[in-house]
């Protein structure tokens, strides 16, 4: 089970780091918002020469029915999700809703707040380009646009992005890691509490049973002691002949 959870985990670490290292290879979602079919078709063009994927609509509401924000037809329409783009760069004037009413519509989402919005114009009025970029665009073009101005959006979006995609990136990679790791604990906890007891543990040492000898014999010192005393108490008792055979006074006097 370690060994599986291992692989998963060394497994998981790749493919981030191969997403982490390629990420700047990958492709841009662009959604293209054009009422004019001539303007649409270049910026569509200009996009995939610079390796974008585009996605192009005629009208800010079917942006909005692209990206999941419009209520009515979310609640007609069954959609398979909100499409998932990095830009979206859009037309300035067109009919039904303006390019700076889609801006702020965006703006307001909480889901689509942070994706940058491009606004085109054939007209180079000032106050209307203020206006858009006070409102939070990113950029504001004026048409034709050229293919540097697209190469340079690109590299702007990649660069701001980069950061915030390295930054996640690595913070699955800690999370990946964490995880495993506890994994990794609690399958060692388990074998441990697995293994059997140590017999060391249940057999009492033969040094604990078996009693010294020291302990249990008396010591030479202390029965040689006795012995000595033993024989001074018997000699004691013992009358010494010189004394049984040697005449008194008394009874010396009574010879004479």
């Amino acid at each position: 089970m370690a060994s599986v959870d291992m692989l998963s985990m060394h497994t998981d670490k790749l493919q981030s780091f191969k997403r982490f290292e390629h990420h700047q290879e990958e492709e841009l979602h662009v959604l293209a918002v054009d009422d004019s079919n001539i303007d649409r078709k270049v910026i569509e063009r200009l996009l995939k020469i610079s390796s974008c994927k585009v996605t192009a609509v005629d009208s800010g509401k079917r942006a909005l029915q692209l990206l999941g924000l419009d209520v009515d037809y979310n609640k007609t329409c069954s959609s398979s999700g909100a499409l998932k783009v990095n830009m979206i760069i859009t037309d300035y004037w067109m009919p039904g809703m303006t390019g700076y009413e889609l801006l702020k519509k965006i703006k307001e989402s909480s889901l689509f707040k942070e994706i940058p919005v491009v606004i085109m114009s054939s007209e180079n009025v000032l106050p209307r380009i203020n206006r858009c970029l006070e409102e939070g665009a990113e950029d504001f073009l004026v048409k034709p646009v050229q293919l540097s101005d697209v190469k340079r959006l690109k590299n702007h979006i990649i660069r701001d992005d980069y950061p915030h995609q390295q930054h996640q990136i690595m913070a699955d990679i800690k999370d990946s890691a964490i995880s495993n790791k506890r994994k990794l604990n609690d399958a060692s906890s388990d074998l441990i509490d697995n293994v059997p007891s140590s017999p060391v543990s249940t057999i009492s040492s033969p040094v604990s049973t078996i009693s010294s000898p020291s302990s249990t014999l008396s010591s030479p010192t202390s029965t040689i002691s006795s012995i000595s005393m033993a024989s001074s108490t018997k000699s004691s008792m013992i009358e010494s002949p010189s004394r049984r055979f040697r005449p008194t006074t008394d009874e010396i006097l009574s010879l004479i």
